[in-house]
């Protein structure tokens, strides 16, 4: 039963839905915060390039993690700076690091007199629970037959859904994203709690790219991580901007990226090209919601989202 098709597709779907999660979350807790983010592919590319190499370099694929935790909330930085302090256009901004980031990951891969692309990563993120759990029909695969990092991002979804909706910072983030100028005139530094949760955002996105090079394709290509950082951005809108919501709908996609793979074990013939379409085809429908503010709003998007704060127009 382990073994069935829809087993291995509901697995290769938490697999491929990892990294969606925490790009997911992490562009919630900046959004709450009133920022449009929309450099997440930028920077979960370079956090996977960057924890590739840490782990490249030391084999200790922690130290990986680490590094592409800085490597994202170094990038969110500059986007933080450019809408929070400069006030640029948040569209601009993030558009301007996705291709900085990419083209930054191109070159880190190539440099030197050995380059990481086509190398293997020195270390790979393998299931930690005793193999007999995993055996367990059904819930064993589903629940006991991860790897760290799968578990890690459950504990940040559920640490990311009280911190919203049960703390007093989750209420002042709240409250920033809503009405920037009420939440300042209660004695809350809007500018200070936007760039926190913009970096903070901007690292879960560099840990969601480093899963890609360090598990699911343990090497170093030009773009190991496809088109997940549009996607994740897209999903921000069906999860409604709660983290519990983000990570079923990363699994649905998950799993809809396997479902190629599983059409052709089943032998039904779904044409490759239609369902690699659907996300991009999401990441439109997405992009029009989000600058469209009554449809935004409609969905739960914070009210202030996108909008440049100016303190002297309070």
């Amino acid at each position: 039963m382990n073994e069935s098709v829809l087993m291995l597709t509901l697995m290769a779907g938490i697999g491929l839905g990892t990294p969606l999660v925490f790009g997911t979350v992490g562009e919630i807790l900046t959004e709450r915060s009133g920022i449009l983010n929309l450099g997440v592919q930028g920077m979960m590319i370079f956090g996977a390039v960057m924890g590739f190499w840490a782990t490249f370099v030391t084999g200790n694929l922690w130290l990986g993690v680490l590094a592409s935790l800085v490597a994202g909330a170094a990038m969110s930085l500059i986007h933080a700076f450019n809408s929070v302090t400069l006030r640029v256009s948040q569209i601009v901004s993030g558009l301007a690091l996705t291709i900085f980031g990419t083209g930054v990951a191109v070159y880190i891969g190539k440099a030197g007199s050995d380059p990481l692309i086509g190398q293997p990563s020195k270390a790979v993120f393998e299931p930690i629970l005793p193999e007999a759990l995993s055996d367990i029909p059904i819930i064993g695969p589903l629940i006991f037959g991860h790897d760290a990092i799968i578990y890690l991002s459950w504990a940040m979804v559920a640490a990311a859904s009280y911190y919203l909706f049960r703390t007093r910072p989750g209420l002042t983030l709240r409250a920033v994203g809503e009405d920037p100028a009420s939440a300042e005139a209660a004695g809350i530094n809007v500018s200070r709690v936007r760039y926190v949760h913009v970096m903070v955002g901007g690292a879960l996105a560099g840990l969601g790219g480093a899963y890609f090079s360090l598990a699911l394709v343990p090497s170093w290509q030009d773009n190991p991580i496809g088109q997940a950082g549009w996607i994740s951005i897209a999903l921000v809108i069906l999860a409604s901007w709660r983290p519990w919501r983000a990570l079923w709908v990363a699994y649905i996609f998950g799993i809809a990226g396997r479902l190629n793979f599983t059409f052709q074990t089943l032998e039904i013939n779904v044409p490759a090209t239609l369902l690699n379409m659907l996300p991009f085809l999401l990441a439109i429908i997405a992009m029009i919601v989000l600058t469209s503010g009554k449809r935004a709003r409609f969905l739960g998007a914070p009210a202030a989202l996108g909008i440049p704060y100016f303190r002297e127009e309070r």
